[in-house]
């Protein structure tokens, strides 16, 4: 027998059975005994289990990130529901112009006119579409034979067009505006199949002629047509519509008048297709 703190114990036990026996006889006094081994366990089990500050901060911000992302993306999947019957008042570059001019302090008139894709020329349309995307009838929103001739004419330094298609390009006037990031193409990569499943070809197209930006504050094949040609898009012209397609990869440093080689290779392609 030993003497602890509550008295005379038996020596030779371990530390369970010294926890039990006092257990024991503090039922029997009336007063607990602290129990100091327990104690130890669950303080280090507390502290095992709690996960750092800055890793939980930074759990908590990418879901988030993650969950504002999700909805962003929604959001954007119902406004082309929207989209295929309502028009677009106004656009992501739209927008952007306009915050630019008011920043630069900058006089800035915008000219935009929605009109329906009947009373646009078939000239125009077909000029439009030999330009920017040759094969936009038969591609699902990427063409990647136009991605790999962009790139090869981007190493020979020659390259006078995009490769992206008219999808693409609608995505990126009607959400992103002008700017570049990995971030903003990882988005517009998940939203292309959405517009061409949702709206189909020819909104596609119509909504494009209507919103793409043809100048400085200019918007739409109608505004384009009277700005440039002091006629509509109903009536404009073959070598016309040639001209106001060339300057859609640059139309804030192009002007029709002055793209003769470009236009006549459009003309070109048009005529291989019979348009």
């Amino acid at each position: 027998m030993i003497q602890g703190p509550r008295g005379f114990v038996p020596s030779g036990l371990s530390r369970t059975q010294h926890s039990m026996f006092a257990r024991a006889r503090s039922s029997i006094s009336g007063n607990p005994a602290p129990d100091c081994y327990s104690g130890y366990v669950t303080a280090t089990q507390h502290t095992r289990s709690k996960p750092p500050l800055r890793e939980g901060f930074l759990r908590s911000y990418i879901r988030w990130l993650l969950i504002g992302a999700l909805l962003l993306w929604s959001l954007a999947v119902v406004l082309f529901v929207a989209a295929r019957w309502i028009n677009p008042p106004t656009t992501a570059v739209h927008i952007q112009r306009r915050v630019q001019a008011w920043i630069h302090r900058t006089p800035y008139q915008e000219r935009y006119k929605f009109i329906p894709l009947s009373q646009i020329s078939p000239d125009l349309q077909h000029a439009v579409i030999a330009a920017e995307d040759a094969r936009f009838y038969q591609h699902h929103g990427f063409d990647w034979h136009a991605l790999q001739l962009a790139a090869e004419e981007d190493m020979e330094g020659g390259r006078i067009r995009g490769g992206s298609t008219l999808t693409q390009q609608l995505v990126k006037n009607l959400f992103f505006g002008t700017g570049r990031s990995f971030l903003r193409k990882g988005a517009e990569v998940t939203l292309v199949p959405v517009a061409e499943f949702v709206l189909g070809k020819q909104r596609i197209l119509e909504l494009y002629l209507n919103v793409i930006e043809w100048g400085p504050g200019i918007y739409g094949a109608e505004s384009a047509c009277h700005y440039y040609d002091r006629t509509s898009a109903r009536n404009i012209g073959r070598e016309q519509s040639a001209r106001l397609a060339a300057i859609l990869p640059a139309p804030r440093k192009r002007r029709p008048e002055r793209m003769n080689s470009y236009s006549a290779v459009i003309l070109r392609r048009m005529r291989q297709v019979n348009w």
